[in-house]
């Protein structure tokens, strides 16, 4: 068994507040060396109480992605799962919800719905791959994403057009990694994601909203693959949600 085999595997969580919280619980859980990165103190301090590292940066910054692997690495010696799960919106949108009619969007809602989510993709993906390339480190990156990547709705097409952004990014850093060991994923929520707490949801049947834990789940079925079985992409839908084919 190599030195590198023998190590604890080690993970990056970018967004550790709901659905990142529930993958750092689990990873940890499963005997993995965890980091978790976040904006405010009461979530890094969630991060701290569920026994990872609480890393400040941000996910849209190449070399914020970058520092942070390189501080994951320095703490735990090595890396094998980064995980993107934060919010592609930095909490700010602008115009309704999905960015609004055509006929009716701004430009401003197009920076918010569209531009926002496929830059955070990019600089993830981007940040990640440069520093596992750099290092000759082999790894698997997980991209979170929701199911306007597969599809656009009346009034949404602003947050598809990011969504589709999303996946187009993912898919191209997949096959520009692939020989060199690198495993790209992209987890597709095809719904909206329970509140880890339980708390409800305003308007939303909790049967349709995804559980966090078994999308956590998901996370840990990707990173555990081997290379003779990688999947690239994965889709979840809640039975009582509508599914699309």
């Amino acid at each position: 068994m190599t030195d590198r085999e023998q190590q604890r595997r080690s993970a990056l969580v970018f967004g550790a507040r709901n659905l990142g919280k529930a993958i750092i619980e689990l990873l940890v859980g499963a005997g993995w060396s965890v980091a978790g990165v976040a904006r405010s103190q009461e979530t890094l301090q969630g991060v701290t109480d569920a026994g990872a590292l609480a890393l400040q940066a941000d996910v849209t910054d190449q070399a914020s992605v970058r520092a942070a692997i390189a501080q994951t690495v320095g703490a735990h010696g090595q890396i094998d799962l980064v995980v993107n799960a934060a919010s592609a919106y930095g909490g700010t949108r602008s115009g309704p919800f999905g960015g609004g009619p055509m006929a009716e969007a701004n430009a401003d809602a197009f920076d918010s719905w569209a531009t926002a989510p496929a830059r955070s993709a990019f600089s993830f993906l981007s940040g990640a791959a440069g520093y596992l390339v750099q290092q000759q480190t082999t790894a698997t990156l997980i991209q979170v994403t929701g199911g306007s990547a597969r599809r656009a709705m009346p009034g949404r097409g602003l947050w598809a057009a990011g969504a589709f952004g999303v996946r187009a990014i993912t898919q191209a850093a997949a096959l520009e990694l692939r020989p060199q060991g690198i495993h790209v994923a992209l987890l597709i929520v095809d719904a909206g994601i329970e509140p880890l707490s339980g708390a409800t949801r305003a308007g939303a049947s909790r049967a349709a909203l995804a559980d966090p834990r078994g999308l956590a789940d998901a996370v840990l079925y990707l990173a555990e693959q081997g290379p003779r079985a990688a999947t690239h992409e994965l889709q979840v839908t809640p039975l009582a949600e509508t599914w699309v084919p």
